[in-house]
């Protein structure tokens, strides 16, 4: 039985005007339809992230026409990771069961794709195989993005696991747990994300730790995203602008609207992802996530989801 649940969700308040002006979000809508368009080599996964955004920003029927022929004949792991991810964003839930049948792979190729896809689209299955990868990862991308999933999802276990993470001498673990925890944590890892970060001076890695502040409601975290949107560095201004929405910051607007220009196509459409975010009105709750998603049957498992809430 395939189970759902919550996503971090946005709730804007008090938005600027100038967000809301129709200029800016049809400058924005092209960017991401220009983004989910491209097929130069490079383009894939800045077109994912595009159908992300069109998805987010109420257009989920464009990412379904453009994604679905694609998943028929896309043959690598880690590519059909992402179209079907996209897929399921876009409220065709079944295709979850691909990105479980990759993690239960044995070849690991697609293993952290499927795991990052499960966690961002916020589904976990019965989470018996994202348990033993957690658990058994060598992979310190694998065992963050499965703890990642499952702590989303409301798994104590998992979040602790990402907080131990957070705490060890392993980098890259490190950066990714920060980054998690932002999305799956509270206000109480604020000071465990400090400490961490004060072990990196790197920006691009900084950043991790420092979006994640921000989403906390972290005022340094706030100040140093602001920063990093006029960074010189392409990756941490793209990262600034992803999680601006998440941040609730809607004080870097203007921020945001430069970068619609930027040279760097991901910094771009992660912009226009934050300002059509951000435009959108406020939910009635800040977690409240009501979907409709239909797993279809197989002749192993004939009844679908009737057991499903």
């Amino acid at each position: 039985l395939l189970s759902s649940c919550d996503d971090h969700a946005f709730s804007t308040t008090a938005v600027p005007e100038e967000i809301h002006s129709a200029a800016i979000r049809e400058k924005a809508f092209a960017i991401l339809r220009a983004g989910l368009e491209a097929t130069g080599e490079g383009d894939f996964w800045p077109a994912m992230h595009a159908a992300e955004a069109l998805t987010l920003a109420g257009t989920p029927s464009e990412v379904i026409e453009a994604l679905s022929p694609l998943l028929a004949t896309e043959t690598g792991d880690q590519r059909r990771c992402g179209i079907a991810r996209e897929l399921a964003r876009a409220g065709q839930r079944q295709h979850v069961r691909l990105l479980l049948n990759v993690l239960s792979k044995e070849a690991p190729h697609g293993h952290t794709h499927a795991a990052e896809s499960l966690f961002k689209v916020s589904e976990i299955g019965d989470g018996t195989v994202l348990r033993k990868r957690m658990q058994e990862a060598k992979d310190p991308g694998l065992k963050v993005m499965s703890a990642a999933a499952l702590a989303r999802c409301g798994s104590p276990s998992a979040l602790q696991t990402l907080r131990e993470l957070l705490s060890g001498s392993d980098a890259t673990a490190s950066s990714l747990a920060a980054w998690a925890l932002g999305q799956t944590g509270d206000d109480s890892d604020i000071p465990a994300i400090h400490q961490a970060m004060s072990k990196d001076t790197t920006d691009s890695t900084r950043a991790f730790f420092e979006n994640a502040l921000a989403i906390l409601g972290d005022s340094d975290g706030l100040k140093a995203m602001e920063k990093g949107l006029s960074s010189s560095d392409s990756a941490v201004r793209t990262y600034a602008a992803n999680f601006a929405a998440d941040a609730g910051a809607a004080n870097l607007k203007t921020k945001l609207l430069t970068l619609l220009d930027d040279s760097h196509g991901e910094a771009a459409i992660r912009a226009a992802q934050s300002l059509l975010v951000m435009s959108q009105p406020a939910t009635s709750s800040a977690t409240e996530d009501i979907r409709t998603f239909v797993f279809e049957a197989t002749k192993e498992n004939p009844r679908s989801t009737a057991g499903s809430v």
